[in-house]
């Protein structure tokens, strides 16, 4: 069933005792579903969730499941589960208000953020306004002094972009966060230190996985990331989630262990 609210459909579905749901469309769909099924407590939920989801998720693409329909649905039919972790942000929303989003995949801090918050505005011009937005993001951003809490260490260091991931892919199959486990308990954490054109040229190594190491890129591996823009006179930060702009700096993201029961 098609839907512009896959929360709710979900949770109608789940309240007439459905089990076993498949989601299609986008990262952004997935976390919406997921965010109808997680329980508060972190604890994993009676319902199996299926990706069927071809290209437009690159969560699914982390487990070998952006593959052809007729391969999927052979696959969807199996008793294959694999249980993950989920990610939450919470961030200052529009007008200071605190904001929270669960999500799958992976969330940035910095040039990433300021994308997706213009892609958002651009997405009726297709390829041609995510070139613009990617553009815009690299003129609007610029390396920032932030302090970056990990579970044992906090950075005092200027950024361009934050990578914090559960998943691998992102943007269409980049392979951001090649060392990323999603049912490890931690996530993948990435600091871009360079311009922030850095991710927007690096993008043929980014593709391939091969951008790590890179004397420009601070790689961790935490459960915890708390992302607060430190410099006087310094704007915030624009944070996002699965290609959702949530709001922006301070950002403090946290994992809920092996909360997703995952249909493989």
């Amino acid at each position: 069933m098609a839907t512009r609210d896959p929360a709710a459909e979900v949770r109608r579905a789940v309240a007439a005792g459905r089990r076993y749901l498949i989601v299609a469309g986008d990262d952004g769909s997935v976390a919406d579903a997921v965010a109808a099924v997680v329980d508060p407590q972190g604890a994993a939920p009676d319902v199996v969730l299926g990706l069927a989801t071809g290209g437009e998720s690159d969560f699914a693409r982390s487990f070998g499941l952006d593959r052809d329909a007729r391969l999927l649905a052979r696959q969807l039919v199996t008793d294959a589960e694999l249980t993950v972790d989920v990610g939450q942000v919470t961030c200052a929303g529009p007008g200071g208000a605190e904001r929270s989003r669960l999500f799958v995949n992976v969330a940035q801090v910095g040039y990433g953020g300021e994308l997706a918050r213009r892609a958002r505005r651009l997405r009726a011009l297709g390829r041609a306004g995510t070139l613009l937005a990617a553009w815009g993001a690299i003129a609007a951003t610029r390396r920032t002094p932030v302090s970056v809490a990990l579970d044992h260490d906090v950075r005092e260091v200027e950024v361009s972009d934050v990578v914090v991931a559960n998943g691998q892919f992102f943007q269409r199959g980049m392979k951001i966060a090649p060392r990323a486990l999603p049912d490890d308990a931690r996530f993948n954490v990435q600091l871009f230190v360079g311009p922030p054109s850095q991710v927007f040229l690096g993008t043929p190594r980014i593709l391939r996985g091969e951008h790590l190491p890179d004397p420009q890129i601070a790689e961790y591996q935490s459960g915890t990331v708390s992302v607060t823009a430190g410099g006087t006179g310094d704007r915030p930060l624009a944070v996002e989630a699965d290609g959702r702009w949530v709001g922006r700096t301070p950002a403090t993201f946290t994992l809920r262990p092996k909360a997703l029961r995952l249909k493989l």
